[in-house]
């Protein structure tokens, strides 16, 4: 009996093992990697973009995903007009991800108009109720959620800021993109505040490298002129050229994202956008863990950076005031 006893046993334990092994190799063969598509609008070999890129994969990492192994980030990189951005949109969506990330305000449309049911983040826009995006800010209500990168009253601070460093500007050239309704409403309210601070403020459209050369060519030169530039991809895109002809000119400027104050622009005040990227990856990760967009509220910016460049102030022949030096979270000597 005993011997029987063991036997029936060990049978039981065999039987055990058999049922287990397939069951966990069919848990592990449902187990698939998931998959996000990033649209980027900046060229890929642009440092900056690749800083918010690293950033998002970095905070997903921390999260406890592994990159390659459980999930897949697609990046698709570049800047150009809606045509080439739906292009972009139709490419990224033939790899079925199981998430979109957009970033810039321009692609939220048409990421929204090629799926009502995809998740999505976006990091842009600056009223997306407004803009038809979502129901609320508090409760998204379909298949969006994300980040805005602008509040109602940075045009005017931009204006203020420009003025405490170059007091004699007189005339502020605000360079837009005409497809940007962020930077068009950037503008109404630097121009709300224009007479508070004696200044004119005028629109200048650009879109590409051309029409900046054509808007700074006749600035500049001792006069009273400055700049205001917004965060756009069209500027954005051609800080470099944009920072060398303010300096060129001689153009108090002051922008919108600190890459440009990095390069040579004399200061930036704005909001942290790595940090938006890694909050964005803290979203990804939830939704890929559950829950849904409609329920996941707009986080609107409360992290701004003044960042100001004491070399070029130099070369541009400004005395930066102690109480703006006091209040910059970086400056660059």
């Amino acid at each position: 009996m005993a011997i029987k006893f063991a036997r029936r046993k060990f049978i039981a334990v065999l039987g055990g093992t058999a049922f287990a092994r397939p069951f966990a190799v069919r848990a592990k063969q449902t187990e698939r990697m998931r998959r996000i598509g990033v649209l980027m609008l900046y060229p890929e070999n642009d440092t900056a973009g690749q800083v918010r890129a690293a950033a998002f994969r970095q905070m997903l990492e921390k999260l406890g995903w592994t990159i390659g192994r459980d999930l897949q980030i697609d990046f698709h990189w570049g800047i150009g007009d809606a045509v080439w951005i739906r292009g972009a949109v139709v490419e990224l969506m033939t790899q079925v991800p199981d998430l979109i990330l957009a970033n810039g305000s321009e692609t939220i449309a048409p990421v929204q108009q090629a799926s009502r049911m995809l998740p999505v983040i976006f990091i842009g826009s600056s009223d997306p109720v407004a803009d038809g995006f979502v129901q609320s800010l508090a409760r998204p209500g379909g298949n969006l959620t994300g980040f805005t990168v602008l509040e109602p009253s940075i045009g005017a601070k931009l204006l203020e800021l420009l003025k405490q460093i170059a007091p004699d500007v007189s005339r502020v050239a605000v360079l837009v993109n005409p497809d940007s309704l962020l930077s068009r409403r950037l503008v109404g309210s630097a121009a709300d505040a224009a007479q508070k601070f004696a200044v004119e403020v005028k629109e200048v459209p650009i879109r590409g490298p051309t029409e900046i050369e054509a808007a700074l060519a006749t600035r500049g030169g001792g006069t009273h002129d400055g700049l205001i530039i917004p965060a756009d991809p069209a500027t954005n895109s051609q800080r470099k050229l944009i920072v060398d002809l303010a300096a060129r000119r001689e153009l108090p400027a002051i922008y919108s994202l600190r890459a440009a104050t990095v390069d040579g622009g004399l200061m930036s005040y704005g909001v942290d956008l790595p940090d938006l990227f890694r909050q964005a990856a803290v979203y990804a990760d939830r939704i890929l863990k559950g829950e849904k967009p409609a329920d996941l509220p707009i986080q609107q910016p409360t992290k701004f950076e003044l960042v100001i460049n004491l070399k070029t102030a130099k070369a541009l022949g400004l005395t930066v005031p102690a109480s703006l030096l006091a209040t910059a979270d970086e400056v660059i000597e």
